[in-house]
C-alpha cells in the first residue's frame, strides 16, 4: 500500500502541536498507545526537526510519521531528511508539491475553495487537507464531491469526538485531529485516541450498512 492509501485506511491523522519537545514526544506516544497510527509533528513545535528525528528513531516502525505546518519546499526537504513520510501544510504551494513529487513523498496541502481544490488536483495531489474545516462543516464535502468526486479530502481544524462521524459520513477520506485529541494528560489522550478510532470505524461500518 502507498502512504496515502495507509492514511486513508487508518482514517485519522493526529496533529501534534506542543510548547516543548518533551510534550510533543509524550503526545506522539500517547496517540500511538491509543491506536492512532498516523502522526503529524508540526513545525510549530520547538525544535521540530529533532522531535521528528527522535520519534522516527524510537517508534518510527510502529507509526506513519509525517510533518505538518510545512509552508515551503525548504522546510519540506528538511522534514523529509529528518524522517517524515508525508508532508502536510495549511496552504497550497506549487513549489512544495514539486519538491515532494521529486522525492516521492506525498504532499497534503491545505485547501478551502473549489479553485484551490482543482489546483491541487492539477498538481497531482493524492490527498488534500480541508482547512479550517470548522469554517464550513461536513456538508461542504458533499457539495464539493458533486462536481469533484475524485478529490480525496481530509478535514482538519474543528474535528472533535462529537462530530467525527459526521465528517466521515459526509465523504471525508480521513480526518486530521489536533486539540480535540491532544489536550489533557497522557492517559486522557490515550483514551480519546481510542474513542476516535472507534468512532471512525463505526461511521464507516454504518455507511456500508446503508
Amino acid at each position: 500500500m502507498t502512504v496515502v492509501e495507509k492514511l486513508i485506511e487508518y482514517g485519522i491523522v493526529a496533529v501534534i502541536r506542543a510548547d516543548s519537545p518533551s510534550r510533543a514526544v509524550e503526545m506522539c506516544r500517547a496517540c500511538r498507545d491509543g491506536g492512532i497510527v498516523a502522526i503529524e509533528v508540526t513545525f510549530s513545535v520547538p525544535h521540530a526537526v529533532e522531535v521528528i528525528q527522535q520519534i522516527d528513531r524510537e517508534i518510527g516502525n510502529e507509526i506513519l510519521l509525517g510533518a505538518g505546518t510545512v509552508l515551503d519546499p525548504y522546510t519540506a526537504k528538511i522534514a523529509i531528511e529528518a524522517g517524515a513520510k508525508y508532508i502536510v501544510a495549511p496552504n497550497l504551494s506549487e513549489e512544495t508539491a514539486l519538491l515532494c513529487n521529486k522525492h516521492r513523498v506525498p504532499y497534503i496541502p491545505g485547501v478551502l475553495t473549489p479553485t484551490e481544490i482543482v489546483k491541487a488536483l492539477e498538481l497531482g495531489v493524492p490527498l488534500m487537507k480541508l482547512f479550517p474545516a470548522s469554517a464550513v462543516g461536513p456538508s461542504y464535502i458533499k457539495a464539493i464531491h458533486g462536481p469533484l468526486p475524485q478529490a480525496k479530502i481530509m478535514p482538519t481544524g474543528g474535528v472533535e469526538l462529537e462530530n467525527v462521524k459526521d465528517w466521515i459520513k459526509a465523504g471525508a477520506a480521513a480526518v486530521g485531529v489536533g486539540g480535540g485529541l491532544t489536550k489533557g494528560t497522557k492517559e486522557e489522550i490515550v483514551q480519546k485516541a481510542r474513542r476516535f478510532v472507534e468512532l471512525v470505524k463505526e461511521a464507516r461500518a454504518e455507511m456500508k450498512g446503508r
